[in-house]
């Protein structure tokens, strides 16, 4: 008898953690196929001291790009809104009348949005401060960050993927191309941007018939430093479309990109490019500031910028050691110093781009409680994308009553589909709500994270 009351609380006590999810939310995550034990689920109350649901709030969950939020929130408390990043030019011999004999020097200390528009009005700068014909070497000092050799197809064996762009001291424009593809009757016209010296775009595409779905998984890209290399086909009735890739190592392209830029701006240089080291008898020329801090992370979490959050998360060890440990030390003693402990947590890039990386939903919960406390919870949650109006969620329940009612940062992979963030309720209430689903039908998990946003809304 008591081994049956026993085995019968069980089973209501398992019972009444499963109603505790709306009856919505459970029927789409049957349709998906995705069982509750794949999920972890957390929502509460702002200020609350309990969840009001806790499904398997424990559990240690790949978190894909929800990440970002403890990423960007460590940056804000660490760094401060207002910090930027600085890019510096030294002059390593003499000037004179516009001559410099010997080596001008670039060094990079992280900048995660170094555009190409930045890039070029600060060329543009040096050649106001007098400098016009650089009769030495361009030397990129890239020592700033402390990294192993990283492979950008490591992920998923896509290494041209702009997503894959692995971080550098000295990243310009991501690292990548914009490529544009115009058809015009029976031939195929290929813009590239930025412009390039010494790299030479071969296109062999042709117009072909086919579906526009994946249309760029036609297009097989080959490329050294001085050759880009088109082929395959292209969906001609796809019209006009583009799409950016990285296929130049770090310091190929921005020797390629500041020779472009330098000879439009009327300089010259004469040398080869090489990295190297600042040198002491170097002079520093000029310095380049970037945006704050405040405007990096809207990038980050609003686009889901997976090489700007790396960045970030690589400066955050900047008072130790700019490195991959460097910065999870930082980070774990940050969180240590605000109370929270996060034992489970794993750390391999700050970006969510991983398979490693791991949080379990009751502390991601905790995060999003404690950005609410913070000075910079306004900055924080400013750059989550709004629910049916920007970001990654601009087109996700745009017309419905909860569209505009919440912040929310998502995450996607293969066996991944994640949600972390705020959401206001009709009466007033403000949520905050994390559901991770790490299952192989993940992708069919959105209609019921979708359900969960609107019953919340409406309570």
């Amino acid at each position: 008898m008591n081994y049956l009351f026993a085995l019968l609380t069980l089973f209501a006590a398992l019972n009444a953690t499963a109603t505790h999810l709306p009856p919505a939310v459970l029927r789409e995550l049957k349709s998906a196929g995705i069982p509750l034990s794949a999920t972890s689920i957390t929502v509460r109350k702002i200020g609350a001291p309990k969840a009001a649901i806790s499904i398997n709030a424990e559990q240690p969950m790949n978190p894909a790009s929800t990440m970002k939020l403890l990423t960007t929130f460590a940056g804000l408390e660490l760094l401060g809104p207002a910090y930027t990043w600085k890019t510096e030019a030294y002059l390593d011999g003499k000037l004179e009348n516009g001559v410099l004999q010997g080596d001008l020097i670039l060094k990079g200390y992280g900048d995660p949005k170094f555009t190409i528009e930045q890039f070029w009005l600060w060329m543009a700068e040096l050649r106001a401060r007098g400098l016009r014909e650089i009769r030495g070497n361009l030397v990129i000092d890239r020592s700033f960050f402390d990294l192993p050799q990283l492979d950008s197809g490591a992920f998923d064996n896509d290494p041209v993927r702009a997503y894959n762009v692995t971080p550098d001291a000295l990243l310009l424009n991501f690292n990548t191309l914009r490529l544009r593809y115009i058809p015009e009757g029976n031939r195929l016209r290929v813009i590239i941007e930025p412009m390039l010296e010494g790299v030479r775009l071969d296109s062999q595409l042709a117009p072909q018939a086919g579906s526009c779905e994946d249309w760029d998984d036609t297009i097989r890209v080959q490329a050294n430093d001085e050759r880009l290399l088109l082929q395959g086909g292209y969906p001609a009735e796809c019209g006009e479309r583009e799409h950016s890739l990285s296929v130049l190592s770090h310091s190929r392209y921005v020797d390629a990109v500041f020779r472009a830029a330098w000879h439009q701006l009327g300089g010259s240089l004469t040398g080869r490019q090489r990295d190297g080291l600042l040198s002491s008898s170097a002079q520093l020329f000029s310095t380049h500031r970037s945006e704050p801090m405040s405007l990096a992370i809207r990038d980050i979490n609003k686009y889901s910028n997976n090489v700007m959050a790396r960045q970030l998360f690589l400066t955050l060890g900047t008072t130790t050691s700019a490195s991959i440990p460097g910065s999870t030390a930082a980070m774990r003693s940050w969180l240590t110093k605000k109370g929270l402990n996060f034992p489970e947590l794993v750390l391999e890039n700050g970006a969510g781009l991983s398979r490693v990386e791991r949080i379990s939903a009751e502390h991601m919960a905790q995060l999003l409680q404690s950005i609410t406390e913070s000075p910079y919870s306004a900055e924080l949650i400013a750059s989550l994308p709004i629910l049916g109006i920007d970001g990654s969620v601009k087109k996700r329940l745009k017309n419905s009553p909860a569209a505009s009612h919440a912040h929310l940062k998502t995450g996607t992979l293969d066996g991944v589909k994640t949600l972390a963030g705020f959401v206001q309720a009709h009466s007033g209430k403000q949520w905050s709500v994390v559901f991770f689903i790490n299952h192989p039908n993940a992708k069919r998990g959105q209609a019921a994270q979708d359900a969960l946003i609107e019953w919340l809304q409406g309570q």
